[in-house]
Order: structure tokens, then sequence, then C-alpha cells
């Protein structure tokens, strides 16, 4: 099975922010790798912008550099390598000052114009009045904006009305990888494109639902960030919330950017305020006798509260799944990498083999890392004689081994979303309003753990978390599904 290639139309593409981390890391790299899949046609340019001092020359260096670092193609094709530098230009511009962006809007051609502001919030409202102070901005003008969408609701809806000043809805693309992941967009397939699962996905059915996000790195260059979010704000608020949201909305009538991002907003609406009882935090920490640095170390504040785990319990409160708990999860320095969506059926209601048998539920569990792939557990009889014994197995299709070799490189997310924003297709993009209701629920949890003073629970580097996620589930007499890599 060959992934088949959507052509698109030439475009220029601006990243703001141009020399940083993401830009190099991720955007351009996910570019390059559009480029050798042959989705650049002829006419595209992709222009760098940042304050630094440099020339276009010196901008390929530096890019040809951590492409060769990055992905073996850059080293394996140096012609295709060379063919993608070959679009690259470089400005140096300052979003504060007015020098320099006539230039960028004589460099910029008649067609899809897409600015990434891979730039911090606060340059946001500086950037948006220069591209239309310079007439940079056309109907074919996209904005790509990256997380953090805000730090609470009322910062959400100011940026979101800064940037609501000078484009239309339409034009503006909020971007949460997660959702470009192949995995993730699978859920709806899932769901939506087989008839086994949907008459089963709801409260009669389904007994509740695990979505775990688990690293096992710290918090690293990002500590000063970091420090300040904490695991709510950096994922609970945004890529858990989205996972919870593609495996719990309703079917859209079709789909179409509108229509799923009604129904996902619909599910943020829908949640309960969390119970203080029904939330973990936790941080971690060397063990006794062990080596390494524990979060304090790391971001240098021998007194932080701020939780680098959580896990919580969520209710939904619609027809379909009245009763039916979500457990969410994440954290970082756990046992594994891993990021995994368990449906728990319940058991059947009546075992015709008697309790000596064994009694298993199904469960289905979608991995979006590592491994990408689908398992469902069923019940079968064990092999051999004496009597009847029911044993658990799974059906597995891991998306390697399922697609052929030639998709064993799946594209990397912001590969599928850049083309995407180029394409104006806004399906797999937050919308203003699901961000803002996404902080109205998570704003008053954040303050109610701040008014008690409560602080986060010690966790080993290397674990699970802290054991107080557990008395979690096992106060619902429930159990979480390993962490595995």
């Amino acid at each position: 099975m060959v992934s088949r290639i959507i052509p698109v139309e030439p475009f220029d593409l601006v990243v703001f922010g141009g020399t940083g981390d993401l830009a190099r890391r991720k955007i351009l790299p996910a570019l390059f790798r559009r480029s050798v899949a042959g989705q650049m046609p002829e006419g595209t340019r992709i222009i760098g912008v940042a304050r630094q001092d440099m020339d276009a020359e010196a901008y390929r260096a530096l890019i040809a550099q951590g492409l060769r670092e990055l992905w073996p193609e850059a080293v394996q094709s140096p012609d295709a390598l060379n063919r993608f530098l070959a679009r690259l230009d470089y400005m140096a511009l300052d979003a504060t000052r007015p020098e320099g962006w006539d230039g960028l809007a004589a460099a910029l051609g008649q067609g899809v114009r897409a600015f990434y502001f891979s730039v911090g919030p606060g340059l946001f409202g500086a950037l948006t009045e220069r591209l239309h102070q310079h007439g940079l901005v056309s109907q074919d003008t996209r904005i790509v904006v990256e997380k953090p969408f805000g730090h609470d609701l009322a910062s959400a809806q100011a940026l979101n009305a800064t940037l609501a000043a000078h484009f239309h809805e339409r034009q503006i693309y909020r971007i949460d990888h997660y959702l470009g992941k192949e995995t993730v967009q699978n859920l709806m397939a899932v769901r939506f494109g087989n008839m086994l699962f949907e008459p089963l996905w709801n409260s009669q059915y389904v007994d509740h639902i695990q979505i775990t996000v688990a690293e096992t790195v710290g918090v690293g260059g990002r500590a000063d960030y970091y420090d300040r979010a904490g695991a709510m704000r950096d994922m609970m608020q945004n890529h858990l919330m989205q996972l919870l949201c593609l495996i719990a909305m309703e079917p859209p009538a079709k789909f179409d950017p509108d229509a799923v991002r009604d129904e996902k907003l619909k599910v943020i609406r829908a949640l309960d305020p969390v119970k203080p009882h029904h939330i973990v935090r936790g941080q971690y920490a060397v063990p006794v006798g062990g080596a390494g640095q524990g979060y304090r170390d790391e971001v240098g504040d021998a007194r932080s509260i701020t939780e680098s785990y959580i896990a919580l319990r969520a209710h939904i409160s619609n027809w379909r799944w009245a009763g039916t708990p979500f457990y969410l999860r994440t954290g970082k320095r756990l046992v594994a990498r891993s990021s995994v969506i368990n449906v728990m059926f319940k058991d059947a209601p009546h075992s015709i083999f008697g309790e000596e048998a064994g009694r298993h539920a199904n469960v289905l569990s979608i991995r979006l890392q590592p491994n990408e792939g689908i398992t469902l557990k069923v019940t079968i009889k064990e092999p051999g004689p004496g009597g009847m014994r029911l044993v658990e197995v799974p059906l597995d299709m891991s998306f390697a081994k399922a697609l052929g070799p030639e998709n064993q490189n799946p594209p990397d997310a912001y590969e599928r979303l850049i083309m995407d924003v180029i394409r104006g297709n806004q399906t797999l993009f937050m919308r203003g309003d699901e961000v803002e209701a996404a902080w109205a629920w998570t704003d008053p949890i954040i303050a109610g753990w701040q008014a008690r003073g409560d602080v986060p629970k010690p966790y080993d580097c290397g674990s699970t978390g802290p054991g107080d996620a557990e008395l979690l589930m096992r106060r619902d007499g429930r159990r979480w599904q390993g962490i595995n890599p």
C-alpha cells in the first residue's frame, strides 16, 4: 500500500522565528520531507524571518546542518537537499520595528501565503499589525499559531481578540501537533468508518476510558516555561483534551472542519467540574540513594510546587456518556514513553461457563506512540483438555506491519498539518471558541488546588507516577493499564 500524494498549489511560507528551535527541529524538516515526497511544486518559497543578522546563504547552511543531523534523507539524497535549500530565503526583521517589511512584501507572490508564528505569544499582536500595515494580507493568507494559546481563560480571550482584530477565523490555524499524528486521525476512522464499534461506543457497553500520555524525559531546556505552566496547562488542557474530544464526540454530519469542531466543542461544554478528590498531582524526584536530578533540581527552585504529573477522573454529562468515567493522566520522567487510549468494555452480563472458567473484559487499545497501532483484547478458550478455561488474547494491528514496509516511517505530524494549512483545511486545528471552552473547564481546577494549598505528591523518576494515582482507580474498583513502550 503506497501513500497517495495530494498536490498543492505553489505557496509562500514565511516562518517568523525561523532560526529558533521549533523551526529547525520540526517546521523546516517537515517541509523538507514533503519536498522529498514530491508535494512541493515549482514556485514554492520558504522565507525564514528572525532578528539575527545573516544572509540567505548562511541561513541555508544553518538549516542544512540541522537536516543532516535529523533526517537520513538529507545525507542520502544531496540533490533533494539542494533542491529544497534553493527554495529557502532569509530576511532579518524585528516584529516591533517598521524597517524591512516592504522588502518582505516585495518578495511574496500573489498566491497562497502562510505566516507561521513560531514565536512567543507576546509578539502576535505586533506581527499581525505589521502584516496589515504593509499590505501583506490577502484573501488567501493564513496564519499558523503555536501553543500555548494563553495561560488561562482571560489571556486566551485576549489572544483570540488580538488575532480576530486582523484576521477572519477561517484564516487562523491554531496548531496542536498531536492532531497531526496518524493514529489520532485514525480515531475517527475507527469510530465512524466501522459499524463494528459505533453501536457499542456508549455508557451501556463501555465501563470506562483511560487516556495516558507518558514521557521519560524531564523538563530539560523548557524549565522556565514549564515551571510557570505545569502538566495541567502544558498537556492536559490541550493534548489530552483533544484526545478526549475525539474519543467521546458524536458523529459529525460530514468530515468538514466546522462540523468536526462543533462536535468537539459540545464535548468540552458537557464536561462536569472535577471534584478535588478526583485529582492527583505529582512531581518527580530522585529516589533515596539514586543518581540524577529531580524536578526541583532541573528548574532551580527547591520549593517549587508545580506538578510534572497529573491524573484526574472526568465525566461528560450527555446521553451517550452519562455515568462513564474518563481517567486521564500525563507525566514526565515515567517508566516508558507511551501515548495510548484504552476503551475498557463492560463484562458480559452473564458467564455461561461458570466463574471457575474466568472472566475477561474486552479492551480496545489505540496506541498513538511509539509503535502506532490498534489492539483489541478478546476472550478465547485456553487450548488443551481439562474443561473450559478462558484466556485473553490480542488481535493486534501495527501500522508498520499492516500497511507495508513503505509505511514504516509515517509522515511527521507537522508534515500533514502544514500541508493542511496550504490546502485551507482547518479540520485538525482548534477553533477559538474551542480553546476558550477548554480553559473555562481547566481554570477552576487550577484555582481550586491553589486555594487549598495543595502540594504535588513526589514520585520516583522511572516509576509509573505517584501512588495516589493508583488509589484514584482502586477506589472505583478499577486499575490503570500498564505504561508500556
